[in-house]
């Protein structure tokens, strides 16, 4: 049997490498995929009971072909799948919660370089298949429990998108029209947000938004400043009102203002947990250990039950639903949505959401975080560290700063040095990196406690302090608002 890489099944999706340069070092062939087709069908079928499966793929140059090997391993399990084409992450959520299908899945790798792909799956109601359920998923494979069913499951074809874009535009109603410029990193959102936002009554500008797999303007990630950076030149050139990044697959936004600053997406789960406010009374609302102290008072100020939560979408749909949160983000981009939605992260509907508050208001963008106390926040640092490693020294990394400072441990460790002064640091589960981010009152106190948890980074000479910033601090609105 295909012998598979288990460091592809990771905590959220399966994700690895499928066009490389090199083909010693390729994980996602259509042999792999197609096991990985029977391996989830039989795991799905036998533990949900599934018979339908809604499957699309973004636009990488091996989505097509991936996507064509999956749905061959899904029907010899017996799954009647759908082809629903190109499609975003949300297409994929919404079709298991909004129509009639047991599953969905999208071939995709989200943000990552070109040379990947990658599986999402959810079932019924946008259930996340990762983590340990993954692992199931391998073992089967690993130990060909494969199921064979005794008649193929059916394959037919459905463009989804009228019926998503209908549901999207539905829920969204602007008071004046804006003009917004919108980047794609010519990625699969390209197809998408443009007429989504033209629907809801915007003037669109398209950056980039026709679709090339090989990412060849910029990757589409808008986490990192470096790949928005034609995005702001755009903004001031055509005096747009706002700017809106989308990343690959379309469940994650980066934010420009009308001015060309870049805001991290913890100001906009703040935006909208504003104007979520003036309709649900004390709203339970879910963050990550990364949200700035400074936006996480503002909103307990406001009236709102704050909630901590680990990384990633799994983990937070999963609290929403627990503890019947209508609202959840994440500095990195994601922004999740349950009051009168699914619960999940809808990249689309995000934008459309924010558009929306600010379509209501006579002052720009630039004017909505006025009233938030002075902080120097860094960007969000990724220092690479193999993934063989990572989860081995954050491990090391929280048993030290336990002992010596308090501490959040949900994901990583989030260090309190005083009321005003925090670091966090915590593994990737999506790229081989470390991922750390500090705020103090002073600059003079940021850099000391940046200091003191690179002290314990370099202990450990598997991690490249060498990091990359996804954006300088002189370009963060935080920053701009000292003195």
């Amino acid at each position: 049997m295909t012998e598979i890489n288990p460091h592809i099944f990771r905590a959220y999706d399966i994700r690895g490498i499928a066009d490389p340069e090199d083909e010693s070092q390729v994980d996602l062939t259509e042999e792999t995929v197609y096991l990985i087709g029977k391996g989830i069908g039989t795991y799905i079928k036998q533990k949900y009971g599934t018979k339908t499966m809604a499957v699309g793929c973004d636009n990488r140059i091996t989505g097509e072909k991936l996507k064509a090997a999956f749905i061959k391993g899904l029907n010899e399990t017996g799954i009647n799948t759908t082809d629903i084409g190109l499609s975003i992450s949300p297409m994929i959520y919404w079709a298991s919660c909004a129509l009639d299908f047991d599953s969905a899945t999208n071939i995709t790798a989200s943000h990552n370089p070109k040379e990947y792909n990658g599986i999402k799956t959810v079932t019924k109601g946008a259930h996340s298949i990762c983590g340990d359920e993954l692992q199931e998923v391998l073992k089967l494979i690993q130990n060909n429990q494969l199921e064979t069913a005794q008649t193929p499951g059916t394959h037919t074809k459905q463009d989804l998108w009228p019926q998503y874009l209908q549901d999207l535009t539905s829920r969204i109603q602007i008071k004046r029209k804006l003009k917004v410029v919108v980047d794609a990193g010519n990625g699969t959102a390209g197809a998408f947000a443009p007429e989504f936002l033209e629907k809801i009554g915007c003037e669109v500008v398209p950056l980039y938004c026709e679709l090339d797999g090989t990412f060849p303007n910029h990757e589409a990630n808008p986490e990192e400043l470096e790949n928005m950076r034609d995005l702001i030149a755009k903004v001031k050139e055509e005096h747009a009102d706002l700017g809106i990044g989308f990343d690959g697959d379309g469940d994650r936004v980066g934010v420009v203002d009308e001015k060309g600053h870049f805001y991290s997406s913890d100001f906009m789960l703040l935006l909208l947990a504003q104007d979520l406010l003036t309709r649900v009374k004390n709203p339970k609302i879910i963050f990550d250990i990364k949200t700035s102290q400074a936006i996480i008072n503002k909103m307990k100020e406001l009236g709102a039950d704050t909630i901590m939560c680990k990384t990633g979408h799994s983990f937070i749909e999963k609290k929403m639903k627990e503890i019947r949160s209508p609202l959840a983000g994440e500095v990195s981009g994601h922004l999740f949505f349950a009051e009168n939605y699914y619960g999940f992260d809808d990249a689309l509907l995000a934008a459309g959401k924010i558009i929306q508050i600010l379509s209501s208001h006579t002052h720009p963008l630039s004017q909505m975080f006025n009233d938030l106390p002075k902080t120097f926040t860094t960007p969000e640092f990724k220092a690479h560290c193999p993934d063989d490693k990572k989860f081995e020294i954050v491990t090391s990394l929280v048993k030290y700063f336990t002992q010596n400072y308090d501490c959040i441990t949900i994901d990583g460790v989030r260090v309190n040095f005083d009321k005003y002064s925090w670091g966090a640091v915590r593994a990737s589960n999506t790229s081989p990196n470390l991922t750390l981010r500090f705020e103090s009152n002073t600059q003079e106190r940021l850099d000391e406690i940046q200091k003191i948890m690179v002290e314990q980074l370099r202990l450990h000479p598997e991690v490249n302090l060498d990091w990359h910033q996804t954006r300088s601090v002189a370009e963060c609105p935080s920053e701009l608002r000292r003195g």
